[in-house]
């Protein structure tokens, strides 16, 4: 990934970093607030080496006294010097216990010993540090004098700083701690924003978009949790937010492929639940609104809804003039005081692929596109079933409509692929829901049909009653 990448998941993902930051620290701090306070007391030594009267000797001396003097940070751990160590104190110090607490540091290029102790009593710490600085000259002493007792050690451990005590806790370091908490916390905070971005494939902003396909995203359209109980915003609430989604969709719409100008275009999606029959209906009133002449048809033939968001009758439709049971005059319905004609979809068929696929539907377009502007037209998804893409070949373009944490990277990039697998103009994305925070959506879907959790029973009948009783009052 390049640096831009991970600017977008900084930015996208910023919660996720400052809430493992704060996690991290506040356990700092738990952990500092409840740690044992370790005091210390330090001592130094100064080792030399005796019989060296010219600079030659002085040289081999200094270099042998520099190898002893690791080795005597060594031997500070041994029983043998710290027998006398636990002897001086009475007995009441375990060895081990001593061993433990000891830190015995040789600068570089020195020949001073540095010994620190520490302990959560300060005054044991300088204890243990006192008899340290004691005892440990005469055990060296007695390790390195000759066999022959008469003879003195060469090697001369001299005390040169007598034990001190710290007056505040060498530990723990709440500075420290805190400040390697919120390191620890700003890197792992970015692991995980990484490996969510990289494990979560839900399509959220139009970055995500951008990175699946080049096509462009002509829209869109806000998040409202009103979705559902009032889908056609464009009528009930004309100066929200969404209400101007929609009036800009339309307009990048009136200027995509100017050159040929589409109009007959059929909306789609990948999945069901994103919102394309609500999206269609309301883009369809925005153009009539704007003085064209449209006619929104309802090709989704296993599970249509825009007669119910509309409040029309749908006992006949496109269904019964495929079969030449009806005239297009005998199954349009004028809706509102705009030039808006709405073709339902009429009985289910058993067949709708075909249906969608036969001549007679070229011919019903052909018939439409002479009559209006704009002939819209709602489609099944892409993923459950092969209506639109059939469709799609028998119109001016197509557009894809993507719910935002509704459908994933892959079934998007499913849906392009098997749009483009056919003789057909994708004229843009339309990304809906933007700015939702939710993660769930999708639904079931079988070969005849399927079902999502776009509405419920419930909402379907009271959506029913109320569109109605709107319908008998604009057609009066």
């Amino acid at each position: 990934m390049e640096l831009q990448d991970y600017i977008r998941i900084v930015r996208k993902r910023w919660m996720t970093i400052v809430l493992t930051t704060l996690v991290v620290v506040g356990l700092a701090g738990l952990l500092t607030a409840t740690a044992t306070k370790q005091y210390a007391s330090t001592t130094q030594f100064f080792v030399s080496v005796s019989g060296a009267d010219d600079s030659a000797q002085l040289q081999q001396g200094s270099t042998f006294v520099q190898q002893r003097v690791k080795s005597y940070a060594q031997l500070l751990k041994t029983p043998r010097a710290l027998d006398p160590v636990v002897e001086q104190l009475g007995g009441e110090a375990e060895r081990e216990d001593i061993a433990k607490k000891l830190t015995v540091t040789a600068p570089p290029d020195t020949v001073m010993l540095e010994v620190g102790v520490t302990d959560p009593s300060p005054q044991h710490a300088q204890e243990v540090a006192l008899a340290i600085g004691e005892t440990f000259p005469a055990v060296v002493d007695e390790i390195e004098r000759p066999s022959d007792s008469s003879k003195r050690s060469p090697v001369k451990v001299s005390l040169v700083q007598p034990a001190e005590t710290s007056t505040a806790p060498v530990s723990p370091n709440p500075v420290r701690n805190l400040a390697l908490g919120l390191v620890l916390g700003l890197l792992l905070g970015l692991g995980l924003a990484v490996l969510r971005h990289v494990m979560d494939t839900t399509v959220r902003t139009s970055d995500d978009v951008e990175e699946i396909t080049e096509e462009p995203i002509i829209g869109a359209v806000h998040f409202d949790p009103r979705a559902k109980k009032e889908p056609l915003i464009v009528e009930t609430d004309p100066t929200s937010p969404r209400s101007e989604a929609f009036r800009a969709l339309r307009t990048n719409l009136m200027f995509v492929d100017a050159a040929s100008h589409p109009r007959t275009i059929a909306l789609t999606s990948s999945i069901p639940g994103e919102g394309k029959s609500i999206t269609i209906a309301n883009l369809a009133l925005t153009l009539a609104q704007s003085g064209s002449r449209v006619c929104l048809v309802e090709g989704d033939l296993r599970r249509p809804r825009l007669l119910e968001y509309l409040g029309l009758e749908g006992v006949a439709g496109i269904t019964d003039v495929l079969i030449e049971r009806a005239t297009l005059d005998d199954v349009l319905q004028p809706y509102g005081e705009h030039r808006l004609d709405v073709l339902g979809s009429g009985a289910i068929p058993p067949n709708p692929s075909e249906l969608l696929a036969s001549p007679a539907m070229s011919r019903v377009l052909e018939d439409l596109k002479a009559r209006y502007d704009y002939v819209l037209i709602d489609t099944p998804p892409v993923l459950p079933v092969t209506d639109a893409v059939v469709l799609s070949t028998k119109v001016d373009g197509i557009i894809v409509l993507v719910g935002s944490t509704i459908v994933r990277k892959e079934q998007l990039e499913a849906t392009l692929e098997s749009l483009e697998a056919v003789d057909n103009t994708v004229l843009g994305l339309v990304l809906n829901r933007v700015g939702t925070k939710g993660s769930s959506g999708g639904g079931y879907y079988g070969y005849y049909g399927y079902y999502s959790d776009e509405t419920t029973p419930r909402t379907r009948d009271e959506r029913r009653r109320r569109t109605r009783r709107r319908g008998r009052t604009t057609q009066a």
